[in-house]
C-alpha cells in the first residue's frame, strides 16, 4: 500500500500516484485511504500537463464513502470537476482490486452522478475489463442542462458553428453530451468545431461533444471532444451516449461497439431496465511519486 506524504529536507511535497487508462483515457489515481493533498483542481492541472507534469486526461481520487464501498472524485485536465466518467471509474474498479482495497468483484462507487455498480472481470488474479451499470440516460434539456425548442427532448436539433450546421442530440449520463453524427469525421470537426460547441450556449455548464459515424447497426466510429480536456482517445460515458442518441435516431440497434481512439467499448441499453450497461478495458500503467514545487 503506498500513501501521499510531505518529504522533508528539500521543501517540495511528494504524491504517490498511480497511472491507469481505460481504452487510452488516462488518468492519475491517488489513494484517498491515506493522507493526500487537498487543493485537488490544481494538482489535477499540474499532473495533466503533459510537458511539466506527468501526462494525463486529468485526476481521480479513490476516497472513503458512508453510501457505496468506495467514492470518486474526476478532475478534467484544467481543473474542474467532472460528475462521472465511464473509463476512469473502470479504472476505480482495477484500483481497488488489485491494490487490494477490496476482494469483491461487484463493487459499488459514489459519484457525482449517483452510485454505480461495477463487475470486475478478473484474470490471473487482476482486473482486465469492468461492466459498469452507467444507470438511465437523461434527455430532458433541463437535467442535461440543455436549452432546446422542445421541453422533452433535444432530438437532432440544427446548430450553426463556424457556417456549418450540425444536428445535435443532447443526453446526460450523469455529465452533459451533445452527439452529431456525421457522413465522415473530420479533424476540423473535432479539433475546431468541438470547442466551440463546448461552449455553446445552449449548454449552460459546458458539454461533451460527440462526433459519430455509424458503419452498420452494430457498430459507431466516434471521436470526442471533451469538456475540460480537449479530444481524448475515448470517453465512456460519451460512448454510452452516443450508444443511446443513435437509438432514439433509429440508426443502431440497442447494443454496439464504439469504436474510438483508443479501442472498443461494448454499449448495451437494456429496454426492460431503461439501464445503460458499459463493458471496456482497464490497464495499469505505472506506480510513481510526483515532485510538487
Amino acid at each position: 500500500m503506498f500513501s501521499n506524504r510531505e518529504a522533508t529536507g528539500n521543501g517540495e511535497r511528494e504524491v504517490r500516484f498511480s497511472k491507469m487508462h481505460g481504452a487510452g483515457n488516462d488518468y492519475i489515481y491517488i489513494n484517498g485511504f491515506e493522507p493526500f493533498p487537498e487543493d485537488l483542481p490544481e494538482l489535477s492541472k499540474e499532473v495533466s500537463d503533459r510537458h511539466k507534469g506527468i501526462g494525463s486526461d486529468g485526476l481521480i481520487a479513490v476516497l472513503p464513502s458512508e453510501k457505496a464501498d468506495f467514492r470518486m472524485r474526476m478532475f478534467n485536465a484544467d481543473g474542474s470537476e467532472a460528475e462521472m466518467c465511464g473509463n476512469g471509474i473502470r479504472c476505480v474498479g482495477k484500483f481497488v482490486f488489485d491494490k487490494g482495497l477490496t476482494d469483491k468483484t461487484e463493487v459499488s462507487v459514489e459519484t457525482l452522478a449517483g452510485i454505480k455498480i461495477l463487475k470486475l472481470h478478473v484474470d490471473g488474479g487482476k482486473v482486465h475489463s469492468v461492466t459498469v451499470d452507467m444507470g438511465e440516460p437523461v434527455f430532458i434539456p433541463e437535467r442535461i442542462p440543455a436549452l432546446s425548442a422542445s421541453p422533452e427532448i433535444r432530438l437532432s436539433e440544427p446548430e450553426t458553428v463556424n457556417g456549418t450546421t450540425y444536428r445535435i442530440t443532447a443526453v446526460s449520463m450523469g455529465n452533459p453530451h451533445a452527439v452529431v453524427f456525421v457522413d465522415e469525421i473530420t479533424d476540423h470537426q473535432v479539433l475546431v468545431d468541438g470547442p466551440v460547441l463546448e461552449v455553446s450556449p445552449i449548454f449552460p455548464k459546458r458539454a461533451n461533444i460527440e462526433f459519430a459515424e455509424v458503419l452498420d447497426r452494430s457498430h459507431i466510429r466516434m471521436r470526442v471532444w471533451e469538456r475540460g480536456s480537449g479530444e481524448t482517445l475515448a470517453c465512456g460515458t460519451g460512448a454510452c451516449a452516443t450508444a443511446v442518441a443513435a437509438v432514439l435516431n433509429n440508426l443502431a440497434d440497442r447494443e454496439v461497439t464504439l469504436h474510438l481512439l483508443g479501442g472498443d467499448l461494448h454499449i448495451r441499453w437494456d429496454k426492460a431496465t431503461n439501464h445503460v450497461m458499459m463493458t471496456g478495458p482497464a490497464a495499469f500503467v505505472c506506480d510513481g511519486v510526483f515532485y510538487r514545487p
